[in-house]
């Protein structure tokens, strides 16, 4: 479903189109009878549609009900599915459109848009899903009554409403880290292959290379910070001092925790190459020079802290839809709809 236009925007084109009608029969002689077939057509056409729901200052149209409707009917006669009495099916169709017309709303509201790149991408992914090319795609859906221009259109507004949900959910729900304990605790032991990496805990000090310092006079200066360690100097005073990384230098040069594949392959290396509480001689990486200290070492059970990760993945999953269903009957219940079936 496409985003309409205001109801009072559709009132107004209708009286104007009813004052062009009217001017149309004072000159009926004038007119070709092509012409005047056209028109009483077209006046038939909007007589046959009607409105069949009110969301807000916007519509839903009978035409657009029918046409989902009949989408869900030739996709469950296809599979071989059963459907409640149509009556009942139409309600729950409808619903859902309010539902969606309502997302969409807040949507346009806070101005959230799906450029083009996305959008080709999505439908991209969804065709590879079903083991098909992009043209593959467009053949099988037009097979289906519909054209690869709707479907993008419906993956924009699939889109539009997972950013909404996404936004306001995500502060409506966390995930601690007792839950987690929680949950694992009330899981009986499952005997697998565990999978160790080393961490190192480092610090460094940088000196860059700048319009005014080069590289003999960085290497200089690198080793005058590593002779000045050496001679029992504070590092993380050091760092604060002369450290061109500004991103360290206020923490002492304090890197944290440091996995493989982290840093660039020099400072890695040098890192692999010392032993706890040894600092190395001046590295040269595409920063500049580092003098780095490895304070501790250990090895993380990666396959725990994985599964610990799926853990909270699941529990906010579980909690964020119930938050979703929530949330949409507290929307549902504020907007202004008006069915008119």
């Amino acid at each position: 479903m496409k985003m309409r236009k205001p109801l009072l925007g559709r009132m107004q084109q209708r009286s104007t189109g009813s004052l062009l009608a009217l001017c149309v029969g004072v000159s009926m002689a004038l007119a070709p009878l092509a012409l005047q077939a056209q028109n009483f057509e077209s006046t038939q056409r909007q007589m046959l549609d009607g409105v069949a729901a009110v969301v807000n200052d916007d519509v839903i149209m009978r035409s657009e009900l029918d046409g989902r409707m009949a989408q869900i009917e030739q996709q469950a006669q296809a599979q071989g599915g059963n459907l409640p009495p149509r009556s009942q099916l139409e309600r729950q169709v409808l619903e859902r459109m309010v539902m969606e017309e309502i997302q969409l709303q807040m949507a346009e509201d806070a101005s959230l848009t799906i450029d083009d790149t996305e959008l080709n991408s999505q439908v991209r992914s969804i065709a590879e899903s079903n083991g098909m090319t992009l043209e593959e795609f467009a053949d099988a859906v037009e097979g289906d009554g519909m054209t690869l221009a709707m479907v993008r259109d419906d993956v924009r507004r699939e889109i539009l409403m997972r950013q909404v949900q996404q936004s306001q959910i995500r502060n409506r729900v966390s995930v601690s880290d007792r839950d987690v304990e929680r949950f694992l605790n009330q899981q009986p032991n499952q005997p697998g292959e565990q999978n160790f990496i080393e961490e190192i805990r480092a610090r460094h000090v940088l000196i860059a290379l700048t319009p005014n310092r080069n590289e003999n006079q960085a290497r200089a200066r690198a080793e005058e910070v590593r002779e000045r360690l050496s001679q029992g100097e504070d590092f993380a005073s050091l760092a604060r001092e002369v450290s061109d990384d500004s991103g360290t230098a206020l923490n002492g040069g304090e890197l944290g925790w440091v996995r493989p594949g982290q840093t660039v392959p020099a400072f890695e290396e040098a890192m692999r190459d010392l032993g706890a509480n040894q600092i190395s001689q001046p590295v040269r990486s595409q920063f500049g020079y580092h003098v780095i200290e490895v304070q501790e070492r250990r090895r993380q059970n990666v396959t725990q802290e994985s599964q610990r990760e799926q853990v909270r993945q699941a529990i906010f999953q579980r909690r964020a839809n119930e938050e979703l269903q929530t949330w949409q009957q507290e929307i549902r219940s504020q907007a202004f709809v008006d069915i008119r079936l």
